[in-house]
């Protein structure tokens, strides 16, 4: 064994035998790594762009520290959690797709797995009760549809429409909708903070999350197939899913272009289309590789796409 390993094992002795059991620090490390912390992003830009949307004061800590922890609360905690559930879940599939991953590889056992969901769970009920009733009611309903997605025996993963839409829904709609509820009148959550804009805001852009989703769908259409997952990829071929999935995205910030314009905010408005425009030319190189564009796509299309969604947040914060 390489001096490396041996610094991040241990040595224990089970029955007269050496057996060598992760450290703290790796079982921690695995765990976070379980928790996938580059999905985090989506979330916490949503609940970002909830708060702004409606005017939040960022002159007041105590509306900083609400906005810390309801970011830390979407990504680390909520997304994290149904990440760990969701790779549990997904384990034989992904002893297919990918064999190397920490629960199919047998680097991370279920007691791990099970003492990570609890801690994550704790956090989810503690945080939630603190920022106010309608986070905690957007959080418990964002558990229900991400537990959905891929618990036995509902699996609504397999089906690509049904599933992409609770996850677009749990990652940008709730979260959105849990930033701006957080600041309610004398700095309490309350369902009245939630202004109409920011509410269609949330929609739409949950509509066009869908899409996002199907791009991620990509990479593990082999694993699918053979586990009869049918995404949408799956279901209709990587041509039509890249269009199908550009088509939903293009339409919803279409869509949330209009609604700025109707709102008098024309300059988030242009900045929203010229962004949408900036798009096109990565569209077409995603079109026509699509299962190999997929991930580059991820981190440049789509990424325009949610530099949008601040604009829009700031053009309806600002009275």
């Amino acid at each position: 064994m390489s001096s490396n390993n041996k610094a991040v094992l241990k040595t224990s002795e089970v029955q007269g035998s050496k057996v060598e059991v992760p450290s703290l620090k790796l079982t921690l490390s695995y765990s976070i790594r379980l928790m996938k912390p580059i999905t985090w992003f989506a979330p916490m830009w949503a609940f970002l762009c909830g708060a702004v949307a409606v005017g939040m004061d960022w002159g007041d800590w105590g509306n900083l520290f609400k906005l810390t922890i309801g970011i830390m609360l979407s990504g680390p905690i909520l997304c994290g959690l149904s990440q760990v559930l969701n790779d549990w879940f997904d384990r034989e599939v992904d002893a297919i797709n990918e064999p190397q991953r920490l629960i199919p590889s047998g680097k991370v056992t279920k007691n791990q797995v099970i003492w990570t969901v609890l801690v994550l769970s704790v956090l989810g009920v503690v945080i939630p009760a603190y920022l106010g009733v309608p986070v905690a009611v957007l959080t418990l309903l964002g558990f229900v549809l991400a537990l959905s997605y891929s618990i036995h025996p509902i699996r609504a993963k397999r089906n690509g429409w049904i599933g992409n839409a609770l996850v677009a829904i749990s990652y940008e709609g709730l979260p959105w909708l849990a930033g701006s509820a957080t600041y309610g009148p004398n700095h309490q959550a309350s369902w009245s903070a939630i202004t109409g804009l920011s509410l269609a805001a949330a929609l739409i852009y949950s509509f066009g999350a869908h899409g996002i989703m199907t791009v991620n769908d990509f990479k593990s259409i082999a694993g699918d197939v053979i586990m009869k997952i049918n995404t949408i990829p799956v279901l209709y071929g990587p041509k039509t899913a890249a269009l199908i999935a550009l088509v939903i995205m293009n339409l919803s910030q279409i869509a949330m272009v209009i609604v700025l314009v109707l709102s008098g905010k024309f300059l988030n408005a242009g900045i929203v289309a010229l962004l949408l425009i900036t798009q096109l030319p990565f569209q077409k190189k995603f079109l026509a590789d699509p299962r190999g564009k997929a991930i580059w796509y991820n981190t440049t299309g789509v990424t325009l796409y949610v530099y949008g969604m601040l604009v829009t947040a700031i053009g309806l914060g600002v009275n």
